[in-house]
């Protein structure tokens, strides 16, 4: 055969005195043996399988760099898939240059010039190895750089215990194994870093980390960090270890997004918290209109690496009540920041109106209409006032009810549901029915969890209510929300000493708060401690709360002068609205007569705090009453 040598030719027969014997059976397929080893060794001669992996090799080391080249330049998604595509055509190509151009006889001979006593192809490959090396290094020294770099947090030593240690093997990395147990499957999401070059943008990777956390949220068997907590640690110098320590948690998924106007590229990576060691990453470049689907590839691969059980249709949960459209969902992301961060009445119509937006763009958006269901509810309880608390209660209700025809198992719709018939209709019986609807549909949904509970103690149902209410905090240690909503329940439950444990958790969240200082001032009240009380009371006299709880404290301190100067005060500023407040204040000092025409104002005008009258320990000196035992009925709270 043309250009075979003597290192691919058959060796001549043995001449010893088994030479002539006839063949064995066993020996039969002998021929096919040798033709299959002739073709190997050919392969191998001529250095075929150095040049195959030479190539891919290099493929690899291209790809990374030209994804983000196209990204930069803003290129279609589809220009990568070409590349991935054009490289894929020309494997084949390389292997039969490879075959053909070591297929002459020159490539036998030896070369004096390199090594005489080695031929052409020996020498090729010999650099051909060297050059699969030098590739080699350079992609891995690439991966690592890409992987390590893009995340201001990443560290691959094991995480230090929080505790204190001595001693010259004190830091071991065992010992701090040891000493950090946080549950099994437990994730906390930090949020992801903004690679896009602009500040302006930073509302869209921290509403991306948002909506990748509530996509694990959905899966069965994690326990998540809720959205509050996960992100106090956002522009600190905080390590990995006191993060996984203070919301204890066994595992961290972090990484960045970088935006252009049409497509996304998201790194991300999961990091166990306990060794140090990252358990998956991976690098995802997407239409902007592929990001619900993004979201779910990242949820199953988290979930798949922690060893989640998926069970049922997990897509079509994380899916649920989404939008393909991407203004859209740059629209919803922006109005849920200003919903988040509101602070008066502008800030909340601003984010309502970018809510609308976003429906306007995609209307069958349902976790747009929940939200702005719930913006509405709020903005009518808190700031509206004459005929325009009717006008957005409605469209709350419209809201809400497009969210359940659009996504009947959205709990997001539920609890924009709920929400209206608690605030709007003091309907308690079907609040109830929606908010039981909605922790069913979500129970690892910290906002699902939190309302229930605050609402389930207020209708008498402590145990229940209670329990949500600090599974919440274990989702949020950090939010001073949900340790307020807590302490409120304990309160409302009669637990006093507990409450005041909560709301100190508050304030060592949020020391300026004054609602709590007030709220923590009149748990002390209930306990006797009227000088406690008293002082908790005093931090800012001027917010209402606080005039209330003075109200109450310097009555039972015989300050009596005080107290009704403080009432006064309270009554002249906040008008009706405080109507229930007023009718509490009363009561506590034993004048049934103006307690009960105050909480008649109160049903008059609808107040939202009535919700409190079945179980509200203040009320108590009222309930035998005819008078207050006849609204009691007339509000219809369901029964225990």
């Amino acid at each position: 055969m043309s250009g075979e040598g003597p290192e691919s030719q058959e060796p001549p027969p043995s001449s010893g005195p088994s030479a002539g014997a006839p063949h064995s059976p066993v020996h039969a397929p002998a021929h096919h043996s040798g033709i299959e080893f002739r073709f190997f060794n050919e392969l191998k001669q001529r250095n075929v399988g150095r040049v195959a992996i030479l190539y891919l090799v290099v493929c690899w080391l291209i790809l990374e760099p030209v994804h983000v080249l196209f990204h930069m330049l803003d290129v279609p998604v589809w220009a990568n898939r070409l590349v991935v595509i054009l490289m894929a055509i020309g494997f084949p190509g390389v292997l039969l240059f490879a075959w053909v151009y070591e297929s002459t006889p020159e490539g036998l001979k030896p070369t004096a010039e390199v090594d005489p006593h080695r031929s052409i192809r020996q020498q090729t490959g010999q650099r051909l190895n060297r050059a699969i090396v030098i590739v080699l290094v350079l992609a891995v020294a690439y991966s690592l750089t890409d992987k390590f770099s893009l995340s201001k947090r990443v560290t691959s030593q094991p995480v230090e215990s929080a505790g204190p240690r001595t001693g010259a093997h004190a830091s071991a990395a065992p010992t701090a194994a040891a000493a950090f147990t946080p549950p099994p499957h437990s994730i906390a999401v930090l949020p992801f870093v903004n690679m896009s070059g602009d500040k302006e943008q930073e509302y869209f990777s921290d509403g991306l980390t948002e909506e990748l956390l509530n996509s694990l949220a959905e899966i069965n068997g994690l326990q998540v960090a809720a959205r509050t907590s996960s992100f106090y640690f956002k522009g600190k110098d905080v390590d990995l270890g006191t993060i996984a320590h203070r919301l204890n948690v066994s595992a961290v998924l972090e990484g960045s997004v970088r935006r252009s106007s049409h497509t996304i590229r998201i790194t991300a990576q999961l990091i166990d918290t306990v060794t140090g060691f990252h358990l998956w990453s991976k690098t995802y470049d997407r239409d902007l209109g592929d990001v619900l689907k993004l979201q779910t590839g990242i949820a199953t691969a988290v979930a798949s690496a922690l060893k989640v059980a998926l069970l049922g249709d997990v897509s079509t949960k994380i899916e649920l009540g989404g939008t393909r459209n991407p203004g859209a969902f740059d629209a919803y992301l922006r109005a849920s920041k200003g919903y988040q961060t509101y602070h008066d009445a502008e800030s909340l119509q601003a984010a309502i109106a970018t809510f609308t937006e976003a429906i306007r763009l995609d209307p069958g958006y349902a976790l747009a209409s929940a939200s702005r269901s719930l913006a509405l509810t709020s903005y009518a309880d808190s700031y509206a006032t004459g005929p325009a608390i009717r006008e957005n209660f409605d469209k709350a209700l419209a809201d809400a009810s497009q969210t359940i025809r659009l996504a009947p198992e959205l709990a997001e719709g539920h609890l924009a549901l709920a929400a209206f018939f608690e605030l709007a209709k003091l309907d308690f019986s079907e609040a109830s029915t929606e908010f039981e609807r909605a922790l069913a549909l979500a129970p690892g949904n910290v906002q699902a969890l939190s309302s229930f509970g605050r609402f389930a103690i207020y209708m008498g149902r402590t145990d229940a209510g209670i329990a949500a209410s600090r599974h919440a905090v274990t989702l949020d240690p950090l939010n001073p929300l949900s340790h307020f909503r807590l302490g409120y329940g304990l309160f409302i439950a009669r637990h006093y000493a507990e409450a005041v444990v909560a709301f100190d958790e508050v304030l060592a969240l949020d020391s300026q708060d004054p609602i709590s200082h007030a709220l923590r001032g009149i748990a002390y009240y209930e306990l006797g401690d009227f000088k406690q009380a008293l002082a908790s009371c005093e931090t800012d006299s001027d917010a209402w709360v606080s005039q209330f709880c003075l109200a109450l404290a310097y009555d039972k301190l015989g300050r009596h002068a005080d107290a009704d100067a403080v009432l006064t005060r309270l009554i002249g500023s906040q008008r009706d609205a405080r109507a229930y407040e007023y009718a509490v204040i009363y009561a506590q000092r034993e004048e049934p007569l103006r307690a009960l025409e105050w909480l008649d104002t109160a049903v008059r005008l609808r107040n939202s705090r009535l919700a409190l009258l079945k179980t509200d320990p203040l009320m108590d000196p009222l309930r035998k009453e005819p008078r207050f035992q006849a609204i009691e009925r007339e509000l219809k709270f369901p029964p225990q």
